[in-house]
């Protein structure tokens, strides 16, 4: 009788039961919890198991194969994700082990240092075709966001009155909301982008635009460059907008990032968030990013004023 009932829970229905408890967790957190633990390539292989059959070596075989397919930064990712699935379980009373425990953790790689030379970038660019995976890549280049930003970006976050993309907290990846001004150059980019009356969003239908990989592979055929991800690009951004004489805590503020001394005590009382230095960055790297791509002189194109 406890053989029966221990088989009937599988690890489908725990899987269910912990996401259906994850209330008040950020849209993109929890996008990724599903992928690794309802998504065909992560851990859905194991779903008819009974939880209390799952072993080590089973869950080192799924994260062997996640690294190979993947690469180890997703592998860890996703083992972090298991690992917190098994300690809601054994929480609940569910199961008496966690068989992440000491398996297999896929090597942390190095940390990267790439950043795609003026040569590079114009490249990628001009190689790009007239897809949505175009779109979102080129506004990769011209905000310095994030992957999950651009690729969630919904219509009502714009105001185009104002000249303004304001990305939610709940999106951000450290939960603080940020705002952008759109140069000329990004919103050619979004005119160009369909206006769908049953979607908010403007790239996908549920989770927003997810074909990274066949954008990139049929990307990287055309252009053959050394090795490059699509993190690099922000990391370039912030590259070159130091060398083009953009000051510090002004790059900083364009990429919505904390460093330590935002932490510290000038954080704490400075609360500005340098809309004008930004907007002329913003004008002063867009002028570039043109410039390189239609090898054409410089000319900043004045944008529109923030309304107060």
């Amino acid at each position: 009788m406890e053989r029966r009932e221990k088989d009937s829970l599988s690890l489908r229905s725990v899987v269910s039961d912990y996401l259906a408890q994850k209330i008040g967790v950020k849209e993109g957190t929890l996008r990724m919890l599903r992928t690794y633990l309802e998504g065909p390539l992560y851990l859905k292989p194991l779903h008819g198991v009974p939880l209390d059959r799952i072993n080590r070596r089973d869950i080192a075989a799924r994260l062997l194969a996640v690294s190979k397919a993947s690469g180890a930064p997703t592998a860890i990712a996703f083992r972090s994700a298991l690992s917190s699935l098994f300690v809601w379980a054994m929480q609940m009373g569910l199961t008496e082990n966690n068989p992440v425990v000491n398996s297999f953790k896929p090597p942390r790689p190095e940390s990267r240092d790439r950043v795609l030379t003026d040569a590079e970038l114009t490249a990628i660019w001009r190689a790009l075709g007239d897809d949505d995976y175009a779109r979102v890549v080129k506004l990769l280049v011209l905000t310095g966001c994030r992957r999950s930003e651009i690729a969630g970006m919904r219509w009502s976050e714009f105001d185009f009155y104002k000249g303004t993309w304001s990305l939610p907290k709940g999106r951000s990846k450290n939960g603080l909301a940020h705002t952008l001004p759109l140069t000329p150059l990004m919103l050619e980019i979004i005119d160009s982008i369909p206006r769908r009356d049953e979607f908010d969003l403007l790239f996908g239908r549920k989770h927003g635009f997810t074909g990274w990989s066949i954008g990139k592979r049929a990307l990287d055929k055309k252009l053959g460059l050394k090795p490059w991800t699509h993190h690099d690009v922000r990391r370039s951004v912030a590259t070159v907008l130091a060398n083009i004489g953009v000051q510090p805590h002004i790059v900083e503020q364009i990429l919505n990032h904390q460093s330590g001394h935002k932490r510290g005590p000038a954080g704490i009382y400075n609360r500005s968030v340098y809309t004008n230095e930004v907007r002329a960055a913003l004008a002063l790297w867009s002028d570039h990013v043109r410039t390189l791509v239609q090898a054409g002189e410089r000319k900043v194109v004045p944008m529109q004023r923030q309304v107060p």
